[in-house]
């Protein structure tokens, strides 16, 4: 795989162009996981997760990661699946943490990437290792940076005030 300029920004115009396939996955991932926490969660837009990858992809370093996670697993099959399935599970949490930013998005989004995977399935039931991976890793991450969940609307109650000194 070569990464240049220009394939990382073909790669976001690619997860642009997904939003009808993701954003569903998304949404549904936030009711499950609120009905789960007992709480109301924001749906997500297309443009708001349009808005969001252009943000990932503003970040260069991200982007290059995120380019690279995207296109091994797109192309990521293994014969009978099986044996791949911890590449495709590894580089999809990986995936679901870059989009999402710093600790503790990051581990929340590989967390979330396990339970979006439920969600995400080839036509007619059958797998391609990768492709049903990138989908779970992109709602997982998008949906975790996003806003919508009352505990990230206002400031944390554990921050502490510098002493000054």
């Amino acid at each position: 795989m070569r990464l240049t300029p220009a394939r990382v920004r073909a790669e976001r115009d690619r997860l642009r162009d997904r939003a009808d396939e993701v954003v569903p996955v998304i949404n549904d991932t936030r009711d499950a996981l609120g009905d789960l926490f007992g709480t109301d969660v924001a749906t997500v837009a297309a443009a708001e997760y349009r808005d969001e990858v252009d943000a990932v992809f503003a970040d260069g370093d991200r982007a290059v990661n995120v380019a690279a996670l995207c296109g091994v697993l797109r192309d990521l099959d293994v014969e009978g699946d099986y044996p791949g399935f911890v590449v495709d599970e590894l580089l999809g949490r990986e995936l679901a943490a870059t989009i999402a930013g710093e600790q503790p998005l990051a581990l929340l989004a590989e967390a979330t990437f396990h339970f979006a995977d439920v969600h995400t399935h080839g036509e007619d039931g059958i797998d391609v290792a990768g492709q049903d991976d990138l989908d779970a890793a992109l709602a997982a991450g998008f949906q975790t940076r996003l806003p919508g969940w009352e505990w990230t609307d206002g400031e944390s109650p554990f921050s502490v005030e510098p002493t000054g000194e």
